[in-house]
């Protein structure tokens, strides 16, 4: 931000470190744990001249969130926040993205992945086979994080059923010993799922994600399968799998992808209707990757910041009125950000970490073995981002890699020129990204794409803050304000 400050030699020797800058005729403060306030002008001002009375209830407020450190105690209690806001950094890799194939009966025109088409090129070498599965597993179980994620990707990965079956299984059987928080994650198209392997992800607690683009026109544009409807396909089962959860509330619930693609820019209305009349109370409205496919066809299919975030805007007005009128839904990227305004630990989403999650918070393990900082690292379409191979590297080896600790140094936000700026607390950059678009890791982030939208987007954020209709509304999206009164919540029957 252009009026974004950063106060190091303040007037008020009982300041502490914090960053500011004005929104809507107030100023906004936060400092380095996250926390955040505003501010009239002249209360500010009081504030940075010393001259706030301790009996104000703004000198209290501003102590209270830390931007007053003036003895050892409130320092201390600083540093507890900012390490509970941290425990990330001390857990290790609690992501693990399996590519159990390549292959995939999709062709979408955003495709990150750089799958195989595979009626035409059909081949089990982009197959993981049995024995590099259990070496994946294996070293899974090596990290020290408490809780474990193996989520199955592709390619779709249903095309190598037999394969997650055994992952799961395997996995299963080694937490008998371990004991970790162990959950599943599966993202798939839905083509060729089954009455038997859903019945089999109910069984065994796996989480499942599809893809939903929105109306029909747009879900088969972005998405086409040249076998059948796309939409068809996924309606199908959305249908089936939401009334499964209506019958058993406790399980986990279906979740779904948007991806936005130039033609999705004048839908806005009708993809987020099509999430609500199909039973979602979330969505996650993301902006095309520039890698792999995508990358090739972003002439064609991408846009500008200014073009996204003027859809990003509408949607989230035409969200928020929606709420107003009792309709829940929320959308995933604001929530995420509300998390670490408002919660004491970090939501830990690996995007917007400092440094970011590739490595030391999620892993990816391709189909061949090899094994990547993250999944955009194999994305890229060759082996910058590569840290070794399940075949002969151990996970000591991985963690000591010179490559993850150069993508570590590249996305400490300290580092950069982003750490003069007020939204550093809730930040990050993707070092991957840069490298794909500017050819260096620690590519100037002051303009790019990234960081233009997230300015945006935050901006959007602290000004409808300031709306205390809609700060409450927010907090319903994160569990801080109950949900009430909603007309397409099913709420439990009073006994």
């Amino acid at each position: 931000m252009k009026n974004s400050k950063t106060l190091i030699a303040p007037v008020n020797k009982e300041l502490g470190f914090f960053r500011y800058t004005k929104i809507g005729g107030r100023y906004l403060l936060t400092n380095i744990v996250g926390d955040h306030l505003f501010l009239q002008p002249k209360k500010f001002k009081q504030f940075i001249s010393g001259n706030l009375k301790e009996n104000d209830s703004t000198y209290k407020l501003l102590q209270k969130k830390g931007f007053l450190v003036y003895d050892s105690k409130l320092i201390s209690n600083l540093i507890i926040k900012y390490r509970q806001k941290h425990q990330f950094l001390y857990e290790g890799p609690s992501l693990h993205i399996i590519v159990v194939t390549l292959n995939c009966d999709y062709r979408c025109v955003y495709c990150q992945a750089s799958s195989r088409y595979y009626k035409e090129k059909y081949s089990t070498k982009f197959d993981m086979d049995r024995s590099t599965a259990e070496k994946v597993v294996d070293t899974i179980f090596q990290s020290p994080s408490k809780t474990i994620t193996i989520e199955f990707q592709g390619g779709e990965p249903l095309l190598n059923w037999p394969i997650i079956q055994f992952i799961v299984e395997r996995a299963e059987k080694l937490n008998r010993t371990f004991k970790k928080d162990l959950l599943f994650s599966l993202v798939s198209n839905f083509s060729v799922m089954t009455d038997d392997i859903f019945a089999y992800c109910r069984k065994h607690n796996i989480s499942l994600c599809t893809s939903l683009d929105g109306p029909e026109n747009v879900h088969n544009a972005n998405r086409p399968y040249p076998e059948g409807n796309s939409y068809q396909a996924t309606i199908k089962w959305i249908k089936k799998i939401k009334q499964d959860e209506k019958q058993h509330p406790n399980v986990f619930h279906l979740s779904a992808l948007l991806t936005v693609s130039r033609l999705s820019l004048k839908y806005y209305k009708k993809i987020i209707d099509e999430y609500v009349k199909n039973g979602f109370t979330g969505i996650h409205l993301r902006p095309l990757s520039q890698l792999g496919f995508s990358q090739k066809n972003y002439n064609i299919i991408g846009y500008s910041e200014e073009e996204f975030f003027d859809f990003w805007k509408k949607s989230l007005d035409y969200i928020i009125s929606l709420n107003k009128k009792k309709i829940f839904i929320y959308e995933r990227g604001v929530a995420i950000i509300l998390q670490k305004l408002f919660l004491r630990n970090d939501s830990n989403f690996m995007d917007l970490r400092s440094p970011c999650g590739a490595g030391i918070g999620q892993l990816l393990y391709n189909y061949d073995g090899k094994i990547y900082t993250c999944d955009e690292g194999r994305m890229l379409g060759n082996d910058t981002f590569l840290l070794g191979n399940i075949k002969k590297d151990s996970y000591l080896q991985l963690m000591s890699s010179p490559k993850l600790k150069t993508v570590c140094q590249a996305s400490i936000l300290e580092n950069l020129s982003c750490d003069t700026c007020v939204y550093q607390p809730y930040c990050g950059v993707c070092p991957v990204s840069n490298y794909a678009l500017y050819g260096n890791l620690f590519a100037p982030q002051i303009n790019t794409f990234w960081c233009k939208l997230h300015k945006d987007m935050f901006n959007y954020i602290f000004t409808k803050l300031q709306n205390p209709q809609i700060e409450d509304i927010f907090k319903t999206w994160i569990g801080l304000k109950p949900l009430t009164g909603f007309k397409n919540i099913h709420y439990p029957k009073k006994k």
